[in-house]
């Protein structure tokens, strides 16, 4: 059996007392925990070259370890050269092992690597205590090989919890070594 994906074990041992402890929970149970992790790549130029799709699930494959799913769009727009139930783009959501992983890759790994980076902005929560951030580039992770690449592409990380409103999301989340900016 594997051992324990480290920022889990951290999860418990560390961040669970503390914020049992900061926001005065009655039980354990109330901690917001994380939930789900969703990556998506949307492709706008799929109109003009349709061995984008291929390509960015090649990406997105190679940076979680899972196979994405081709999302389509849900109606017509003529502006777009859209048709309702063309591929737009692909998403990937991961749960438990890999979503602990890839959250310990991201915030380890790959954010130090992009270019004069200067923290995660504090304000991208919604109301629930979700945390969205885009990255513009995939070649910030390493699984990804520059020379195979066709065009380099942003991708959406969405980081959903159980987290009530904002401020506990962003206490999880600091707590999880997620690097914010200062202020």
């Amino acid at each position: 059996m594997k051992p324990m994906p480290r920022l889990k074990e951290r999860y418990q041992q560390e961040v669970v007392p503390r914020l049992l402890k900061e926001f005065s929970y009655k039980t354990v149970m109330q901690v917001p925990r994380l939930q789900k992790v969703v990556l998506n790549i949307g492709l706008g130029e799929v109109t003009t070259n349709p061995k984008a799709i291929e390509a960015a699930q090649k990406d997105l494959e190679a940076i979680t370890g899972q196979h994405p799913v081709v999302t389509r769009a849900r109606r017509s727009i003529s502006a777009f050269k859209l048709r309702q139930g063309m591929p737009i783009g692909v998403m990937v959501t991961l749960r438990g092992r890999r979503m602990y992983e890839f959250l310990d890759k991201l915030t380890n790994v790959v954010l130090p690597r992009i270019r004069d980076f200067q923290g995660l902005p504090r304000n991208s929560f919604d109301g629930r205590g979700n945390y969205a951030l885009g990255l513009k580039e995939q070649l910030a992770f390493p699984e990804v090989d520059y020379d195979k690449i066709d065009k380099v592409r942003g991708l959406e990380v969405a980081i959903v919890t159980t987290a009530r409103n904002p401020e506990e999301g962003r206490k999880l989340l600091e707590l999880l070594g997620m690097p914010f900016q200062k202020g």
